[in-house]
């Protein structure tokens, strides 16, 4: 059995960044996960980041950890929008350089043990560790419509379920959703050969940056806009600062996190729609399995019968669908709406334990769901962890 002061669970963005500023405190630490593990097996082929490469970075430090570091390190140029497969590989470049060494196993569960934790493997192989940052992604989080339970995965599936959409080539496709995700999949399967419709609850869709010239006015557009762009203008700068963000009434945090997080598709995917039906204003009230086929019943009285429904209707966070969480442990952390209540440190209500990524929006709101808020989070959880130390009996 090995020990450690600090386990990271997760190597993804999150993971990374708080290995990048755990590392720099001298305590024992341990990166659990399959390095950028979610970004290479549940994200499409052919995907480009929404986000501009300025807000794509992994927040280390110091700015050797930066797309642009990766960029002179590399000797490649770095596009933008930026491709799937580039941020994976500016994402292994991380972790070479944050932790040489990480452990692909799989946690199978976490418990308290004698003021620390018992982290066992799947293989059984356990540590233990003082302090344990979770930092295991949004994928056990996949939203699915009930009207979709009964139905096989050959029939409807999550969006995250596909990291290669030529599976589906020749197979007519109806994606519900209305932001990135349904959209972005939607112009992919249509260029995999598929006949595709996508249905969406809302009565129109909303592409970011249709209007450039706000992006044109210099200062103005910097007072207006944060470097991540998440959110409204004005908006956007005070969801950058997460440690005033979470001062705000409950009320107007709830608000802005639903303007912030409203369902928009880059401007770049219009064209790339242009031979894509599209539906708005339409739900499916009910789906079911007819000859090989899904119908489905909209709201609006007509139906639709295709080969395959995607779901893209993105993620609800809820802890304990982390399955690798003892019930004790998991009942011990006061939580709301499944996510975890957090200090300014990113610490639960058990003293040592730690939530980072998606899991901390309810916190720090919603720049903790975009790789933009890696660098913020790992400056903050550092210092929790710093100030704890090594408080703990072996």
């Amino acid at each position: 059995m090995t020990e450690v002061d600090v386990a990271i669970v997760g190597a993804g963005p999150f993971g990374l960044a708080a290995a990048a500023h755990v590392g720099r405190l001298g305590l024992s630490t341990a990166v659990i996960g399959e390095p950028m593990g979610f970004w290479r097996r549940r994200m499409p082929a052919g995907m480009l980041l929404r986000s501009p490469n300025v807000a794509s970075d992994i927040g280390g430090p110091e700015a050797r950890l930066s797309l642009v570091a990766y960029e002179t390190a590399s000797g490649r140029a770095v596009p933008s929008p930026l491709p799937i497969e580039r941020f994976i590989d500016y994402g292994l470049w991380v972790q070479r350089q944050v932790a040489s060494t990480v452990d692909p196993r799989t946690v199978a569960r976490i418990d308290r043990q004698h003021g620390g934790f018992l982290i066992t493997l799947a293989d059984g192989e356990a540590t233990t560790a003082a302090q344990v940052v979770v930092a295991a992604g949004i994928a056990p989080f996949a939203a699915r419509p009930q009207q979709f339970d009964h139905l096989p995965p050959e029939y409807a599936s999550h969006s995250s379920d596909y990291g290669d959409f030529s599976t589906l080539a020749g197979r007519s496709v109806a994606v519900l959703g209305a932001g990135q995700s349904a959209l972005e999949s939607a112009a992919l399967l249509h260029e995999a050969g598929c006949q595709v419709e996508v249905l969406a609850r809302a009565p129109r869709l909303f592409f970011l940056r249709r209007h450039p010239w706000i992006h044109r006015l210099g200062p103005l557009t910097r007072l207006m806009f944060a470097p991540a762009e998440v959110g409204p203008a004005g908006l956007s700068r005070l969801v950058e600062r997460p440690s005033w963000y979470r001062r705000l009434p409950r009320g107007l945090q709830d608000g802005f996190a639903v303007r912030s997080l409203r369902p928009a598709g880059a401007a770049w995917l219009v064209p790339r729609l242009h031979d894509v039906v599209i539906t708005t204003g339409v739900a499916v009230t009910a789906a079911k399995q007819v000859d090989g086929h899904v119908a489905l019943t909209l709201s609006d009285g007509s139906e639709r019968r295709v080969d395959h429904v995607l779901l893209a209707t993105g993620y609800r966070v809820d802890i304990g669908r982390y399955a690798f969480l003892a019930g004790d442990l998991l009942r011990a952390v006061k939580r709301v709406d499944g996510f975890p209540c957090l200090t300014h440190t990113f610490e639960t209500s058990v003293p040592g334990l730690y939530f980072v990524g998606a899991t901390a929006a309810w916190s720090f709101g919603p720049l903790m769901r975009f790789v933009a808020g890696t660098g913020w989070t790992g400056r903050a959880l550092a210092r929790g962890i710093e100030r704890r130390g090594r408080t703990w009996t072996r």
